[in-house]
């Protein structure tokens, strides 16, 4: 409804995107995250990371209905002096990374799920929503091998299966049961619903919350425009606006199908149960302890002075690609077990992981394949 109400111009808004994702988004916000909608910043909120960031209006709509966003914003989406970009970024509290680069948010999502169950000890949970077209990148799937090694039981993947990409279909279709399994085969809980079934949905996202020592994968059925007469399901829509001779029509027959008028809703708060981030500076207690004249390999001045880090401040996290012997940050390692990451040879999720550990600021996190090869170049 405020999709309609507020977006509508001639500037491509990606609609059909949005349309399939509805019911999704409505019940991920009013009946299963929790979370304080004055205070989206707030440590104890669930996250919840858009991955397919071109659907950002319902992002924004959803946090217009939660009261946080004010409606008359919704029409300055997109416009030069207006944070409500077309993908969402960290400018909005509400935000914790940026997407709209596909395959990106899983990733990142995992590192908010690890610092989740094995830094912060809490119970807040982190949900992303995929689009089909983008689980051609490669990263989403090693972002799901490191999900199920580490056993992020906190972490819910939701792909919106709305069967057409940008240009065309999408690889897989409709074809649920492919779905299923490629989820299954890299060891997540999975279930294969109708994305446009409230009550369906609801049932999963709970089933979610009861599984432990898996994340959870919600393969959702969609229709991309589903309820838009006459572009619903068809191809060449994908960021096109909706004709404005359309848009009254569209809202009287939207609004016929609500059964409670002007209900109001509200999210479940979340448990108080994370600590709020120490953000004191971080700085060496002492320098490491050269000889004068003394040589020593680049490689292994870095794994000294990033343990010396990790001295200085829990708040230092390390990870690496399978090269801890190489880089030697199997220093770190040895001395701060539990703040070391091994993402093995996947160092585009490596980054990713990174990038979720590092919101809300309680981590500074240090990839060492990542500065190795920064090194080489220099």
């Amino acid at each position: 409804m405020f999709y309609l109400k507020y977006i509508y111009s001639p500037l491509p808004r990606h609609p059909t995107s949005c349309w399939s994702a509805a019911e999704l988004m409505s019940v991920f916000f009013f009946n299963t995250m929790r979370y304080k909608a004055e205070d989206p910043r707030n440590q104890c909120n669930d996250r919840f990371v858009l991955s397919k960031g071109h659907a950002a209006p319902i992002l924004y709509a959803a946090w217009a209905e939660a009261g946080y966003v004010k409606e008359s914003d919704l029409l300055n989406l997109r416009k030069i002096d207006s944070d409500l970009e077309g993908h969402p970024t960290p400018k909005l509290a509400f935000v914790d990374v940026a997407t709209g680069s596909l395959g990106q948010g899983l990733g990142a999502s995992c590192g908010m799920a690890y610092t989740g169950k094995y830094f912060d000890k809490s119970s807040y949970r982190v949900y992303c929503m995929m689009g089909d077209g983008e689980c051609s990148e490669g990263s989403v799937w090693e972002a799901m091998a490191f999900a199920s090694y580490y056993k992020l039981d906190n972490l819910v993947a939701i792909i919106d299966v709305n069967r057409l990409g940008q240009s065309e279909a999408a690889p897989l279709k409709h074809d649920m049961e492919v779905y299923r399994k490629r989820c299954e085969a890299f060891g997540w809980n999975t279930y294969v619903v109708d994305g446009h079934d409230v009550e369906e949905l609801c049932k999963a996202f709970w089933q979610a919350k009861q599984v432990k020592d898996k994340p959870t994968c919600i393969v959702a059925k969609t229709f991309k425009g589903k309820g838009l007469k006459n572009i619903e399901d068809l191809d060449n829509w994908h960021g096109k606006p909706i004709p404005k001779d359309k848009v009254d029509g569209l809202l009287k027959e939207l609004k016929a199908q609500i059964q409670v008028p002007n209900k109001t809703l509200c999210p479940e708060f979340p448990k108080e149960d994370t600590e709020p981030a120490d953000l004191s500076p971080i700085a060496l207690l002492s320098p490491p302890a050269y000889k004068k004249g003394e040589k020593m390999a680049t490689r292994r001045a870095y794994g000294v002075a990033l343990a010396k880090l990790g001295e200085a401040s829990k708040r230092v996290v390390a990870l690496d690609g399978d090269t801890k012997n190489s880089t030697f940050s199997e220093t770190f390692k040895k001395a701060f077990p539990d703040r070391y990451i091994e993402c093995f040879i996947a160092e585009q999720n490596m980054v990713g992981v990174a990038i979720g550990c590092a919101t809300r600021d309680p981590h500074g996190c240090i990839c060492q394949h990542v500065c190795r090869l920064l090194l080489q170049r220099l």
